[in-house]
């Protein structure tokens, strides 16, 4: 009888040890009234200290893409384009044509408010882009006439 209570207690205690009593308020319901206590404050934060909070959230994340490895990078920005292909997959005509519509109002917006310099600047880089354009498109009909020349030739042989 001794063995047998040493082996109860040994299996209860060692094996599986009883999870003792949590006091308090556990992690689900502390992180959401933490979480509530958040969003309360913000409703009440001046201008000032929304663009204090911001500007500070956003510096964490110049930091810590600051640090990260060129692997992390790519993987984060893969994760991104995955996420807005979804987006995109799922939205609908009119959502689609309300995004197109706000996308080129702040282009507007933005080359109304650009400086000459940064008008010439973006016209130069659109010229540059347009003859790069044009030499590949020149290129791919050489490499296409040269395959064709070659193929050609092999036949004939």
């Amino acid at each position: 009888m001794i063995f047998g209570s040493y082996y109860f207690c040994f299996v209860q205690f060692s094996l599986f040890p009883v999870p003792k009593r949590k006091r308090g308020i556990t992690g689900d319901a502390a992180s959401r009234r933490e979480a509530i206590r958040k969003r309360e404050r913000r409703v009440v934060e001046t201008e000032e200290e929304r663009s204090r909070r911001l500007s500070t959230i956003a510096q964490h994340g110049q930091d810590r893409r600051a640090e990260e490895t060129e692997e992390q990078r790519n993987s984060r920005l893969s994760d991104m384009a995955q996420r807005g292909q979804e987006r995109r997959a799922e939205e609908t005509e009119e959502q689609r044509n309300s995004r197109l519509v706000i996308m080129a109002q702040r282009g507007q917006e933005r080359r109304a408010e650009g400086t000459n310099e940064q008008r010439n600047s973006r016209l130069s880089a659109m010229l540059q882009h347009a003859r790069e354009r044009r030499l590949n498109v020149i290129e791919g009909q050489n490499h296409h006439q040269i395959q064709t020349f070659y193929t050609a030739r092999t036949v004939l042989n």
